[in-house]
This record gives C-alpha cells, structure tokens and sequence, in this order.
C-alpha cells in the first residue's frame, strides 16, 4: 500500500522560509552594524566631553567589529587597546579608587537601545508577513 500526497504548497512554504531566513540575516547584519555604528560615535562624542586632555587621544582608539554568527551578526564596540590611550578604556568607563567612571560607552548604548530593539521588531514582523 502506498500513499501518494501532493507536497507543492509544503514545498513553497519551506522555499519561503529559505529565502526569508537569509532575506532577514542579511536585514540583521545591517541593523547590527548601523546600531554598532550609533554607539561607536556616541562612545566618541561622550568620551570627547570627558576625557579632558588627559585622554584627548582616547575618543579616537573606539572602534567596532563585526563578528559572524549562524543567525544574524554580533559587534563588539569599544575602545581598541592597541590604540593610542585605547589602554585607558576600563579605567575611564568604569573608573578606579581615584577617578570616577565615566561610563561612556554605557551611556551610548542606552541611547541606541530602544532604536536597536524598534529594527530588529521590524525585522521580525516583515517575516512574519512573509
């Protein structure tokens, strides 16, 4: 005994999930390195403000990488300590016994946050629309 069952609609369907999985890791990446790009220049402008003369080179050592994930991208942001003044990076973010924290980078993830969250909701619910 066999049974013979039209699969047509089955396969469209897992079509368009293949083709939406790479439409929305490719949508992912971008969002990730626009928002990466967002809290680089924040990180730059608020360390700009706080760093005085003393670290006037440390704004300049912030940098991001992409880093590759199987379902989208990841970033890491943040000051390069093979920069100039790049070394400064925790002291002035989190500060020490004899210097406050800035908190620089902290605060320009914050602002990126809800923009990031409002992308990444947008991506998935053109996906959910097929």
């Amino acid at each position: 005994m066999s049974i013979n069952a039209n699969t047509r609609q089955l396969d469209a369907l897992a079509a368009v999930f293949r083709v939406n999985a790479v439409r929305a890791q490719v949508q992912a990446t971008a969002v990730v390195r626009r928002g990466a790009l967002n809290v680089k220049n924040g990180w730059r402008a608020n360390a700009t403000a706080t760093a005085g003369q003393h670290a006037r080179l440390y704004p300049s050592s912030i940098s991001f990488d992409m880093r590759p994930h199987p379902r989208g991208a990841s970033a890491e942001i943040g000051p390069d300590k093979g920069k100039p003044q790049g070394a400064l990076g925790n002291l002035l973010e989190f500060g020490s016994v004899h210097n406050p924290p800035h908190m620089d980078g902290a605060r320009a993830l914050a602002a990126e946050a809800a923009a990031f969250t409002a992308h990444v909701a947008a991506i998935g619910t053109q996906m959910g629309r097929g």
